[in-house]
């Protein structure tokens, strides 16, 4: 562990390097992240100009909820999402060979490369809506609260990236894999809804087989109502069980993969 975590610091250290070298995109794609975050803030804002609750939550529950989503959204984007978007193509033109080629875990090598400095930096603005929620609330979450809520962040995080991973790894069976990582966002929006707005056929298929709406769900959960077992226990065990399907899936894949020299 103390060898992969000084690979993912020196990994750390080039993205910063490489972002100072092109200051400008990175502010420009910080600006952008940042703008698309208050457009979905102000749409709260002027729903709710209209209506006290929608499926039982009131504006700030909603706005706490949202702020969940977007920090497990930005930690997404910040630790892997370029690394993972450059996979898939990458074993489409044979330059994943590199990765095979490297002393240790496939997957992690792939997956770390790069940090997103950008995202990092707007999941402040995140914690920040998350913050301000939970005072317009009046709430006071204990120590244990917050011990659990981060750790429901984790697990979300694991689910978004397992999500993430099993989408890639088709391009180890697709003849293309251009535009497939989109499939990925159009799941993610529904994480911004309350589990309770989603009935019947909706609810078992991105409640109960698709975990989108528990990973924002739990967290915010435990900030508003406090420890509950089910929660938890759940958004554990679905962790547990995405995280091992990616890993199966994408070793299958691998199998698969036919290198630049073929």
């Amino acid at each position: 562990m103390t060898n992969y975590f000084q690979i993912w610091l020196a990994s750390a250290r080039y993205s910063v390097t490489r972002t100072l070298m092109f200051r400008f995109d990175f502010f420009l794609w910080a600006l952008v992240e940042l703008f698309w975050m208050s457009v979905n803030l102000l749409l709260i804002s002027v729903i709710y100009e209209h209506t006290d609750s929608i499926a039982g939550w009131t504006k700030y529950e909603m706005l706490l909820l949202v702020g969940t989503s977007l920090l497990v959204q930005r930690f997404l984007m910040g630790f892997f999402w370029s690394s993972l978007f450059e996979m898939g193509r990458n074993i489409k033109s044979g330059a994943f060979d590199f990765f095979l080629a490297q002393p240790g875990n496939i997957l992690f090598m792939a997956s770390t490369r790069k940090l997103d400095l950008d995202g990092l930096m707007n999941s402040f603005v995140a914690m920040g809506v998350v913050a301000y929620s939970a005072h317009k609330l009046g709430l006071h979450p204990s120590v244990l609260d917050l011990l659990l809520y981060a750790a429901m962040i984790g697990c979300g995080l694991i689910i978004h990236y397992s999500m993430l991973v099993l989408t890639i790894s088709l391009a180890f069976w697709l003849t293309s894999a251009q535009g497939i990582e989109g499939s990925y966002f159009t799941l993610s929006e529904f994480s911004r809804l309350p589990r309770e707005a989603f009935k019947g056929l909706a609810s078992l298929l991105f409640v109960w087989l698709l975990p989108v709406v528990v990973v924002s769900n739990a967290p915010a959960e435990i900030l508003l109502r406090g420890f509950q077992p089910a929660w938890v226990l759940g958004l554990l065990g679905a962790t547990a069980a995405w995280f091992t399907v990616a890993i199966f899936v994408f070793h299958r894949g691998l199998r698969r993969y036919a290198s630049a020299s073929s």
